[in-house]
């Protein structure tokens, strides 16, 4: 992409990411489509058409026959490239439901088959209500559906952040039954039922607040071959993946790709990435949770 491109203006290098975006997954497309979608001009849209050309001279070219504008052989994305996950990931929201089609730039939708076990909705009353007690440091009454299989009728809660792993949103928050930092998920909890103002300190959320390196290689039990690819698949540098990590967080990683399982445990074919330093990672997890503990309770002795 030409450095004039960075410059442009917020509409203009919208309509362009646009034709990019056509280009890119349709093949083609043409004026109207521009028009249509931005609510612009005919003389507008061959403008903008004509500004994409001279970024991207080589990315299209006009067919006459079917009077719309047709990738390339050399084309290369000039505005999406970076965001390519971005459009996968639309992929996906649209086949779960979670986007209409019209809500994006696609013409027509490849063939696509997502498998997943399916969730529960995320309830939006809930959400709004959980946002309002980060954003406003409150601490709330929550109704939660617990794995332990607890009768207790609710449990009070002060969240200070969200988390995702493995298609799953935490709520990270202080516990005020355990006198703990805990991850409460999201689609769990089924009501927010009354909330007041906080009064822990979330800088004791050492778990939360530190963050580490995970060191990850391909499983030294795979044959050279396999470790290659491995290694290309996950962007390796020089045979390992250097993964900052909030220590909160590591344990959901580790559990994923069973990077908590000691190396000869499982066939590598079931572990092909291994965590260097998964006994550092277990004593900073531990240690940053003790110390939060005994934080906690010094706070609850202060205000007695």
């Amino acid at each position: 992409m030409e450095e004039g491109s960075e410059r442009l203006r917020w509409g203009v290098r919208r309509r362009l990411e646009f034709i990019d975006f056509r280009l890119f997954w349709d093949g083609r497309f043409n004026r109207s489509d521009l028009s249509v979608t931005f609510g612009i001009s005919a003389q507008q849209a061959s403008a903008d058409i004509g500004q994409y050309e001279k970024i991207a001279p080589k990315n299209l070219h006009y067919d006459r026959a079917e009077k719309a504008y047709i990738r390339a052989e050399g084309f290369a994305p000039a505005f999406i490239g970076e965001t390519i996950e971005r459009y996968l990931l639309q992929l996906v929201a649209i086949e779960n439901h979670w986007m209409r089609p019209g809500d994006t730039w696609f013409d027509a939708i490849p063939p696509i088959e997502v498998i997943t076990l399916g969730r529960r909705a995320t309830d939006p009353t809930v959400l709004l209500r959980v946002l309002d007690a980060i954003r406003k440091r409150q601490e709330i009454d929550i109704e939660y559906a617990s794995l332990t299989g607890s009768v207790q009728p609710s449990r009070t809660i002060a969240p200070h952040a969200l988390a995702h792993s493995a298609g799953r949103w935490y709520v990270r928050s202080w516990s005020r039954d355990h006198n703990d930092f805990r991850d409460y998920n999201l689609n769990r909890v089924i009501a927010v039922l009354a909330h007041r103002p906080a009064t822990v300190d979330v800088a004791l959320d050492f778990e939360w607040v530190h963050k580490i390196n995970l060191v990850i290689r391909p499983n030294p039990g795979l044959p050279p071959e396999r470790q290659a690819a491995v290694a290309a698949e996950h962007a390796m540098t020089d045979g390992r993946l250097i993964r900052p990590c909030r220590l909160s967080l590591s344990f959901y990683l580790m559990s994923e790709y069973n990077l908590d399982v000691e190396p000869g445990v499982l066939k590598p074919e079931k572990q092909q990435i291994v965590l260097h330093n998964r006994d550092e990672v277990t004593q900073a997890r531990a240690s940053s949770r003790q110390m939060s503990i005994e934080g906690l309770a010094r706070a609850s002795q202060s205000v007695r």
